[in-house]
């Protein structure tokens, strides 16, 4: 028995600009926009999911894939500080479920274009 050499058939994708980066943001999250009304998700509450994604995105100033639990906990606990408590659960429900879908569907892309192993930095904690 021989071994032989093993290639992966998938065509490498590595996000080498800013703008390769902002590209493939955009289609993950519209991907998402799409895989949530297909699941029957009403335009509504995916409008009140993305806004609270897009703002954060604005104020971590990086893809969200490299945000981190005390990342989170800053953006709640000095940025959102003022926010009504539900306000922030609603927004944390829409970063979960943002974060699911990224680990769920694209965590190897996302390592395999970047090197960074997507995780939501949601816990117990926050």
């Amino acid at each position: 028995m021989a071994l032989a050499v093993v290639r992966d058939l998938r065509p490498g994708l590595r996000l080498e600009t800013s703008e390769e980066v902002t590209a493939f943001e955009q289609d993950l999250l519209a991907e998402f926009v799409l895989a949530r009304a297909s699941a029957g998700v009403l335009d509504d509450t995916i409008r009140g999911d993305v806004g609270p994604i897009l703002g954060l995105r604005e104020w971590f100033g990086r893809p969200l894939w490299e945000m981190e639990a005390h990342d989170l906990d800053r953006y709640f606990g000095r940025h959102r500080r003022n926010s009504a408590s539900g306000t922030k659960v609603r927004q944390a429900a829409a970063f979960a479920v943002f974060f699911e879908f990224l680990e769920l569907r694209h965590k190897a892309a996302i390592h395999a274009a970047t090197g960074f192993v997507v995780e939501s930095p949601l816990d117990e904690m926050n």
